[in-house]
């Protein structure tokens, strides 16, 4: 329902463009014709939609549609059917329906109101439904049609006039009958003034005249408020009987009788019994009709004798108004609630016909004359109906209150608008009321009354309109109540007691005087009462102590707060002597026998006259007399108390504090101050300090301690110091806070700079010395001197304060209370300007008791004491509030930064020790409250200040000058270094704005001095200006840095740019897009706009305009119109940019970044102007500022980004806080759309993603669409800039720093919400530094109120840390060296800030948070929000966070060492950790996650100890894991499967491993155990064919072992799958058919029958081929074998005849289809065969051919043709071959995977039969010995010839291919160690790529007989040194970059050591040569070296590299090569 509301109102302000909704909720309303049906029944949402359209026609006047009208007409209409409960939805209550029928009538009356058109349509209707709403009679429909009526009452649409006159006809048939009146025994009806009692009517001489009374025109009383909408009243079945008897028409007596004086009981219970016969429920039924007519008058005009009729009603119903009141309680049947709820009723009634009386008589035509006397007859009817409420029982019912008023307002109405004779006759009767109103009303409450303030204000109406029309009769009213106040009564003698009591009627009258008095606000009012006043305080009954003398003395301060001089100096004239004359009699002999009120005066009443007249004075010149009047009753009251001896004086200076602080609160301090007034100030603070008055001041309060408040001992005084000091605090609250108020406004108390002597006499007389004898002086000398120094803070001793004298001491301690207060009490802003300005800092008076010259030591000492505890003060009071909020958080910083500006400005004091002192308190305050830093304000203070300073000593002291100068510089270069080394964006980001200003500036030398400073200022990735950590230190925020100065920078690379260079570039650029918005604007204004029509007189009055330069404020309209242009423009283009990023197109970098930069300048221009139009525009300009980074979600966009954040954040810090909500929205949004740093899905995981699923478990994914990384960068960026903001922030905003907690939950919500890929491990870590830095704001005080909040998030982070170690530890490379090392430096800051974080669990432990019940340190052995159920939070907190410490320590060591791999330098410093511990750290990582335990397992492989705990932890909770595909080695086991362990029962529900785990299962050592195998080959068949290809030949392997024949199965359901798979596992199989070589006895008979099985398995591979897989087969393996055979066609031919013959036989093969494929790259389809290209190669007694392939890429264009070489061998085993480079390809894939620039090629090999296979030949290379067959010299001089010079970029480019190529394979070199390393077995490309080929000889083997001649673990000769480090020592860069990338290549390929050892494993029983000796898997292990730290393995890999640098044993093989076979060297 509210949702529709809000749309209503929304489509109401904008009709046109909200039509489809508007028609849409149209469509939700019941249809008229359902409506007009015989029972018609609605729904809710029905009605929730009628009134939505009705709110709608409420608030919209000019729609076009006129369904909404027609819709809420027919409803209208329809509202007769509505009195049927069956209307309404079932279980839809009468309260609801009555709250509907309000809200309805509601609207439509406000819509009739807005639509003429609408209110007619209405208005023809009214008539019916009210009617049909009178006249319903069916009972159980009554209470509806009544809930109706009642809201009608309330709000009641237009009627026309025959209707209206017929439904008043209606109510008064039904509800109203006249009454009939029999006679009275008293006949006629006539008030005779003689009968009657001196109060009573004058009016009694005129008879009442029912038939013909009207009344004049009165208030529009027609919206009376009746009874709720929600509340209603049973329903009424019984029509109101008349009463039948006649009541007189006004009272006998004013008396107190009720009687009446007709003689006789029978009329008086005729009477009761006839009021007796009115129902309730009848009684509010004629309300409603009242009202309704009141109602219907409001609208029409209606017959002038219908009129007179309801007049005469109304008149009959107030006549017996008397009659009823008189009535007693005891009188009534009823009693109770039930007569209470009787009276109530009966007295609406009343009122509801006073009202339609005064309603009536405003409507009746009459003559002037009868008009008049009805006026007059109405006035006394009226009146004597007030008089009978004033006086009845019931006057205190609310109901009886009401209608006193209503009657009271009518009367005063009827006489304020008639005036004359009616206003004449009402003042008579008026005084009688308001003395019978004074009579009752409480003389002392607090309150009169409700009675007596209508009273009051009746009054006050009469005297305000009678004081111009008819002066006479007001001012005879006044006076005569004036004069009743000195009136006796007739009890006033009394013989028991001397003094009269005071009656109540007179304090009430005095009272009511000055309310009067005070509200009319007429001097002629005040001087006809205020003497009077005055006469009795000083002469009469009030000239003593009593009560008539504390009202009277109350009423004339009132009087005088009016302001009027006259009478103002009177009374406080009056008062004053009043006040002196009290303190006199204060301990005489008199003072005993005084009576209480005596006390009460002096304490309460004329202190409170005081305050009261501080209050009221405005002119300046009385409030300037009475401040000098109260200071100097101050002095003369301390001085006075001084010479009691008896008394304190606090008792007699507290009382008069407040209005001294009152008075004093516009005062300000600064201005010129006179000498007399300063001395006054001086005074009051002497005795604030004597007396002790003054709140404590000490940090510490001492506990309380008794006060004696006489002063008859030395040592009392003493106590009252020391206790005023340290406290706690007397007296009288109030007084404190007066005191502190008063410091607000008080002056230095410097009253002479040099005349110490004259102070000192001065404060003698003060003192008193005639009060104080002998030794007496010293000792409160000695006193004072140690409340000095308590006050001090102890900074001075009481020895050093020996020179100075007791009244010095209370001076000096009355200089500490009145600083330190005005610190301690609003922070130090003194009164004056409402702009906390630095001109209002109370330093300003602070520093003036240190300019007087020649102080003496201990005097300077104190005076220097005084201003560090009152910069202690201010600290305090600033710290106090930095949890503050709103406007009180504005004021605090406002403080704040007025001091720091001070300060700044102090620092050119002409006194070197003020410089000092100014120093050091700026020094402190920066420090405290960083925020000063980026405050716009203190830094323009800091730049200009001293350029500012106009006196004359300028120009007269140079060394002034140049020390200031000095003093100045250093402090502004500390200051802009220590802000950019907190906010390096903020910073630049303000230098920039102030770079701008600088085009202003007229005078050269501000400029010359900031650029000297800032030229020497830099930042940057190296050496900064700072020391230490700080947060620029971290790199993203170090990058965003580097963005937001604007500057051009490749943001992954190292820079150190100049502050003020690149300021000054984007400061120009800033300048330059606002001067075009400007310019713009200017030309725009001046043309006139682009109106069409409007451009030529436009163009030719604008440029009028512009050259007489009128164009300085172009007209809002135009400026709207020119707004509107240029927004709608930028929001186009920025939403283009978004549109083109989300297609995947490339934005352009400079153009958006240029149109960021437009759209900000034109922001930031509206701003600057007072025009606020065109809101909702800008606020979307904004909004799309803010997301367009984050749509676009770039590095580039994300520069652009931090560059125009920083612009408004910086130009607008009001902006803040948008611009942050909008930030922290669009991050939110990233991680709900799962963008960069939140791609949490797998295919954004990096290696992890991308080696599936053959070295990592999980189904292959898709390569992701968006470059992962670069989304991440641009997190970076974005997060640097956050935490910018966070350093900027966190002091003084905590609206910001809740936008950030929000951004934090939503960030920490779930740690699975972040990518797993390794490039976003340091902005990761540096998101979580960013989170424990927020939670560190609980302790710093602005974010207490969340603690327990803070604390959960705090866990939240610890856990998204935790998690992330849940992933194998993987590496990544983006060939940048700083990006690696920022990775590594943003871990290892979030190490040291963890390392260094406070604890305060512990000590918070027992707390309570503030912020709920329960502190979370509390939730021992409960379940935790995060992580579950604990035992002990703080032990558990501690585990998790050492847990992480150790791993993040670990991942920074990890990173440290990727980012300097060549640094050999190993990290000695770290702790052993002890088994006990590591066995602790896997305990605690399993409780929060298993994976964590099983990544810190890979973490550390060689510690048995963790691998133990971890698996019996796998084993103990085997059933909650089985998600978890790495726990499977923990269990699956070869000793598991010998005892058949249970656990294995759990591998059918175990998630799928990756190929190569699987592939070690199928090894002997696990037996083929069943659950095994079943589960291998589960996970085999859950990846798809062609990844599991790739392992063909340990799949062929694996049927050795395969005794059930598992394994087989699983290849022929694969072989059916895929033709692909089927034929490479035949070629496989006929592979293997062949007789190992040297094979050994002991498996000789397994092999046979391994030999055995492959023709079977190949044959039902066969046997399962349908037509077209077998049709596919036969022709792909018979063109292949007929390739193949050529070869063995050649061999008996001579040499000589071999090519013609291969040609010969090549032509032969012919191509059948298109599909066939090479059977080494299924994925290249043949096209034909090049017969030109077969070339027979040289081989022993064997002739292998090499053949040309045409062939195009399967998945690519068909029609790319490519070259494709292929050998065909006979008589070689291939599959040794196989092994090598399957091992090469996984290592080409693990780089590729990690980013690694590696070069490897692994070319296809695939063996086809016994001793046959295919060999792809490595494009476009030759051999080492083919290219040395040509040239003589070495590879330099071939990369020379080849490439060009040295230094040229294709030489480079080559040099760079050589690199990467030769590093790529010494990490394959070192694991498979191959050999017979010749030239003829190196080739190179066309690219300079080196490539392995032949192996032959790898792992254990080697030529000659296995002599292992070979020793290096990689080939590097002279000559390839020569390329790889021409400095020939190992120091060039290019050998440095060749050992780094064998280092990363190395730390990549260990973290996959199992993968590729598995791969290896299952080929042991293959019978290849490389098995043939030694331990070749075990060996393999050993190159990996487990064992070893990353740190550890590069240095091995460091060795190795330099153990391969030309050695001889690869020179020497080369050698013996060249002489064998003649392979060239």
């Amino acid at each position: 329902m509210e949702a529709l509301m809000q749309l209503c109102d929304v489509a109401a302000q904008n009709p046109a463009q909200f039509a489809e909704k508007l028609a849409w909720i149209c469509s939700r309303c019941p249809q008229p014709d359902s409506l007009l049906a015989g029972s018609p029944r609605v729904s809710r949402s029905q009605l929730n939609a009628v009134l939505a359209v009705a709110l709608f026609l409420s608030k919209c006047s000019v729609s076009t549609d006129n369904r909404p009208q027609s819709i809420v007409l027919e409803f209208f209409r329809a509202i007769p059917s509505s009195f049927r409960q069956s209307f309404w939805p079932q279980s839809f209550s009468l309260d609801s329906i009555s709250s509907f029928y309000v809200d309805f009538l509601g609207y439509v009356s406000k819509a009739a109101e807005l639509s003429l058109d609408f209110a007619e349509e209405i208005a023809d209707y009214v008539g019916d439904v009210v009617m049909a709403g009178l006249n319903n009679n069916v009972s159980e429909n009554l209470a509806i049609s009544r809930a109706f009526l009642l809201a009608l009452s309330q709000n009641f649409p237009p009627i026309v006039q025959s209707d209206a006159e017929k439904l008043v006809m209606c109510l008064l048939d039904q509800f109203c009958v006249p009454v009939q009146v029999p006679a009275s025994p008293i006949e006629p009806i006539v008030i005779n003034s003689e009968t009657s009692s001196s109060q009573s009517s004058p009016l009694n001489q005129h008879n009442y005249n029912p038939s013909n009374e009207i009344s004049s025109p009165a208030n529009d009383l027609s919206h009376v408020s009746g009874s709720s909408s929600a509340s209603v009243v049973s329903s009424m079945s019984v029509m109101l009987n008349g009463s039948s008897v006649m009541w007189k028409s006004g009272f006998d007596s004013m008396g107190m009788s009720f009687g009446f004086n007709d003689g006789g009981g029978g009329l008086f219970r005729q009477q009761v019994a006839s009021f007796e016969e009115e129902t309730v429920e009848g009684l509010e039924k004629q309300v409603i009709a009242f009202k309704l007519i009141m109602h219907v008058l409001d609208h029409v005009k209606i017959d002038n004798e219908l009129l007179k009729n309801l007049s005469s009603i109304a008149k009959k119903q107030l006549q017996s108004l008397s009659a009823f009141l008189k009535i007693r309680k005891r009188d009534w049947t009823e009693q109770g609630q039930l007569l209470k709820s009787r009276v109530n009723a009966k007295l609406s009634v009343y009122q509801a016909a006073c009202r339609m009386k005064l309603k009536c008589l405003a409507s009746i035509d009459a003559d002037g004359k009868t008009s008049k006397r009805l006026v007059l007859e109405t006035l006394a009817l009226m009146i004597d109906a007030a008089e009978a409420c004033l006086l009845s029982v019931w006057r205190k019912l609310r109901s009886c209150e009401e209608l006193f008023s209503s009657l009271l307002t009518g009367t005063a109405h009827i006489a304020v608008s008639k005036g004359g004779q009616p206003l004449r006759v009402l003042l008579i009767r008026l005084k009688p009321l308001v003395l019978t109103a004074c009579a009752q009303a409480d003389a002392w409450g607090g309150s009169q009354g409700a009675m007596f303030d209508t009273v009051m204000h009746t009054s006050c109406q009469i005297i305000e309109s009678g004081w111009t029309k008819d002066r006479s009769p007001v001012d005879t009213f006044i006076m005569g109540l004036a004069t009743s106040i000195r009136e006796r009564n007739d009890y006033d003698e009394q013989v028991d007691k001397e003094k009269r009591a005071v009656p109540g009627v007179q304090l009430n009258v005095i009272r009511l005087l000055a309310d009067l008095t005070v509200s009319v606000n007429k001097s002629e009012v005040v001087d006809m009462i205020l003497p009077l006043f005055i006469e009795s305080l000083e002469e009469g009954d009030a000239s003593t102590p009593g009560l008539l003398r504390l009202r009277l003395l109350d009423a004339v301060s009132r009087i005088a707060s009016l302001g009027f001089e006259k009478s103002y100096r009177e009374t406080v004239v009056l008062m004053t002597r009043s006040y002196l004359s009290k303190l006199s009699g204060v301990g005489s002999a008199e003072s005993k026998t005084l009576a209480p009120e005596a006390t009460t005066e002096r304490v309460e009443t004329l202190p409170a006259g005081f305050l009261l007249i501080a209050n009221g004075l405005k002119i300046m010149k009385l409030r300037s007399d009475y401040r000098h009047r109260l200071l100097s009753l101050c002095s003369d009251v301390g001085l006075a108390a001084e010479s009691k001896s008896g008394r304190s004086g606090a008792d007699f200076l507290g009382p008069l504090l407040p209005a001294v602080a009152e008075i004093c609160s516009d005062f300000d301090p600064t201005v010129d101050v006179e000498p007399s007034l300063l001395k006054l100030f001086r005074n009051l603070w002497f005795y604030v300090a004597l007396f002790g008055l003054a709140p404590p001041i000490q940090k510490i309060q001492q506990p309380a301690k008794p006060v004696s408040t006489t002063l008859n001992s030395v040592g009392s005084m003493g106590t009252i110091a020391l206790q005023a000091v340290g406290g706690p605090y007397m007296w009288n609250a109030l007084w404190s806070s007066a005191v502190q108020r008063i410091a607000q406004g008080t002056p230095p108390l410097v009253v002479s700079s040099v005349k110490w002597l004259e102070d000192e006499l001065e404060l003698n007389a003060l003192h008193n010395p005639g009060s104080r004898r002998g030794s007496g002086n010293e000792k409160a000398a000695v006193s004072q001197r140690a409340a000095l120094s308590a006050a001090l803070g102890g900074r001075v001793d009481i020895a050093a304060m020996s020179t100075i004298s007791g009244v010095k001491a209370t001076y000096l301690l009355a200089v500490a209370f009145l600083e330190i207060i005005r610190f301690s009490s609003n922070g130090g802003i003194l009164n004056g300007c409402t702009g906390l300005t630095a001109s209002r800092s109370a330093f300003s008076c602070v520093f003036e008791y240190l300019k007087t010259p020649n102080l003496m030591p201990a005097v300077f000492q104190c005076l220097t004491a005084i201003v560090h505890r009152a910069f202690e003060a201010a600290v305090q009071w600033l710290e106090d509030r930095i949890s503050e909020t709103g406007k009180e958080a504005e004021i605090r910083e406002s403080t704040l930064f007025a001091h720091t500006c001070f300060l700044i400005k102090s620092m050119s004091q002409r006194e070197e020790h003020i410089r000092d002192i100014t120093v050091n308190l700026l020094t402190q305050l920066r420090d405290k409250f960083p925020q000063v830093l980026w405050n716009s304000s203190c830094l323009d203070s800091l730049l200009f200040s001293v350029h500012n300073d106009s006196s004359p000593g300028v120009v007269n002291d140079p060394a002034w000058i140049a020390t200031v100068r000095s003093l100045y510089q250093r402090i502004l270069r500390e200051w802009i270094s220590i802000s950019l080394s907190y906010a390096p964006c903020t910073s630049q980001g303000l230098l920039q704005e102030k770079l701008c200003k600088a085009n202003t500036w007229q005078r050269a030398q501000p400029t010359a001095d900031v650029v000297s400073l800032l030229t020497e200022i830099r930042i940057g990735t190296g050496k900064n200006d700072w020391t230490g950590i700080r947060t620029a230190n971290i790199p993203s925020v170090m990058a965003a840095a580097a963005a937001a100065s604007g500057a051009n920078l490749k943001l992954t690379e190292a820079f150190n740019l100049e502050v003020l260079s690149t300021g000054m570039v984007s400061a120009t650029v800033k300048c330059n897009h606002a001067g075009e918005i400007a310019g713009m604007r200017r030309l725009y204004s001046s043309i006139g706009g682009f109106q069409p029509g409007n451009v030529p007189t436009g163009f030719s009055s604008g440029l009028q305009r512009l050259i007489s330069g009128a164009f300085s404020q172009p007209p809002q309209a135009e400026d709207d119109s020119f707004n509107e242009i240029l927004l709608n423009k930028f929001v186009h283009l920025l939403q283009q940019f978004v549109s083109t990023a989300e297609k995947g197109g490339e934005v352009d970098k400079s153009q958006f970044r240029d149109t960021c930069s437009q759209a900000t300048a034109l922001l930031l221009s509206n701003l600057v102007s007072d025009l606020k139009s065109n809101v909702e525009g800008f606020v979307q300009l904004l909004r799309l500022l803010c997301w367009c980074p984050a749509y676009i979600s770039t590095s580039d966009a994300m520069e652009t980004g931090v560059f125009i954040w920083t612009w408004l954040v910086s130009a607008a810090p009001q902006l803040g806080s948008l611009v942050l909500a909008e930030l922290v929205d669009a991050w939110l949004w990233t991680i709900d759309t799962k963008r960069g740093l939140f791609a949490s899905e797998v295919k954004y995981s990096g290696p992890a993603a991308k080696l599936r699923p053959q070295l990592a478990p999980g189904e292959p994914e898709l390569p992701p669409e968006i470059d992962p990384v670069e989304q991440i960068m641009a997190h970076r960026l974005w997060l640097g800039f956050f935490i910018d903001r966070f350093e900027v922030v966190h002091h003084n905003s905590v609206e910001q720093l809740l936008l950030l907690g929000r951004l934090l939950q939503g960030t920490m919500k779930s740690p699975w919400n972040f990518s797993r890929h390794p490039a976003a491990t340091g902005t990761f870590f540096t998101c979580m530094l960013l989170g424990l830095k927020f939670c560190s704001c609980q302790s710093q005080g602005n974010l207490q109120g969340f603690k327990s909040g803070l604390q959960l998030l705090e866990d939240r982070i610890y856990r998204t840390c935790l998690v992330w170690f849940a992933s194998e530890p993987e590496w990544y490379d983006i060939n940048n060296m700083n990006f690696a090392q920022s990775e590594a430096q943003s871990v290892s800051l979030f190490v040291h800030y963890l390392s260094n974080e406070r604890t305060d669990v512990q000590s918070d432990a027992k707390g309570r948070g503030p912020d709920n019940g329960i502190s979370v340190a509390d939730m021992n052995d409960q379940f935790h929000p995060i992580w579950g159920q604990m035992e002990n939070y703080v032990v558990g907190r501690e585990k998790r966070k050492q847990l992480l410490l150790m791993l993040c320590q670990h991942e920074a060591d990890r990173l440290e060492v990727w980012a300097q791999p060549t640094n050999s330098k190993e990290n000695t410093s770290r702790p052993k950790i002890s088994s006990e511990k590591w066995i602790d750290y896997a305990r605690t990582a399993f409780s929060v996650d298993p994976r964590i335990a099983l990544s810190l397992a890979s973490r550390f492989p060689a510690n048995a100890s963790l691998k133990a705990e971890i698996t019996h932890l796998v084993q103990s909770h085997i059933l909650e894991i089985r998600c978890i595909p790495e726990a499977l080695p923990y269990f699956v086991t070869p000793k598991a499967v010998d005892e058949n362990s249970v656990l294995l029962q759990q591998l059918p529900h175990w998630a799928a491993c990756s190929i190569t785990q699987a592939l070690e299962f199928l090894t002997p050592a696990y037996k083929g155990h069943p659950r095994v195998m079943a589960y291998v080959l589960r996970v085999l068949e859950s990846y798809p064919p062609e990844r599991v290809t790739f392992f063909m030949p340990q799949l062929v392997q694996s049927l050795r072992y395969d005794e059930e024949r598992l394994v087989e199965g699983y290849l022929l359901r694969a072989a059916q799958r895929s033709d692909i798979f089927a034929h490479i596992l035949i070629w496989h199989i006929q592979g293997e058919t062949c007789v190992p070589e040297g094979g050994k006895d002991a498996i000789s008979g397994k092999n046979s029958s391994f030999q055995a099985l492959l023709p079977i398995v190949r044959q039902h591979i066969i046997d399962g081929f349908n037509s077209k897989a077998r049709d596919m087969f036969e022709r792909e393996f018979s063109f292949f074998d007929k390739v193949t055979s050529v070869s063995g066609v050649l061999f008996p031919l001579p040499k000589e005849e071999r090519r013609a013959g291969i040609r010969k036989e090549l032509e032969k093969i012919e191509m059948e289809g298109e599909d066939l494929y090479l059977p080494t790259a299924p994925s290249k389809l043949v096209r034909g065969i090049q017969v030109d290209s077969g070339i027979p190669l040289q081989s022993a007694a064997k002739v292998p051919i090499m053949v040309t392939f045409n062939v195009v890429d399967r998945d690519g264009d068909r029609n790319d043709i490519k070259p494709q070489a292929c050998i065909f061998k006979v008589g070689d085993d291939c599959r040794q071959d196989v092994l090598a480079l399957q091992v090469i390809a996984l290592l080409r894939d693990i780089f590729e995977a990690v980013g690694l620039n590696l070069y490897l090629f692994p070319y296809g090999v695939l063996p086809t039969g016994p001793e046959r296979g295919i060999i792809e030949v490595v494009p476009n290379s030759r051999s080492r010995s083919q290219m040395g067959e040509t040239t003589d010299g070495g590879l330099y001089e071939i990369f020379q010839q080849d490439f060009g010079p040295v230094g040229s970029h294709s030489f480079e480019a080559a040099r760079e291919n050589f690199i990467i190529s030769s590093a790529g394979y010494a990490v394959a070199s070192l694991l498979l160690q191959p050999k017979d390393r010749h030239n003829g077995n190196l080739l190179f490309d066309n690219l300079g790529r080196l490539v392995h080929i032949d192996f032959g000889f790898i792992f254990e083997i080697s030529p000659g007989g296995n002599m292992r001649f070979e020793s290096a673990h990689f080939k590097l000769s002279h000559e390839m040194t020569q390329l790889l480090d021409p400095s020939g020592v190992m120091k060039s860069e290019t050998w440095f970059q060749f050992v780094s990338l064998c280092v990363k290549g190395y730390l990549a390929a260990r973290r996959y050591m199992d993968g590729i050892i598995n791969t290896v494993l299952l080929m042991l029983d293959s019978g290849l040569p490389c098995f043939s000796r030694g331990d070749p898997i075990g060996n393999l292990r050993k190159r990996f070296h487990p064992e070893m730290s990353e740190r550890e393995a590069a240095n091995f890999m460091i060795r190795v590299c330099t153990d391969a640098y030309n050695k001889w044993t690869t020179a020497g093989y080369d050698l013996i090569q060249y002489l064998q076979q003649g392979i060239e060297k």
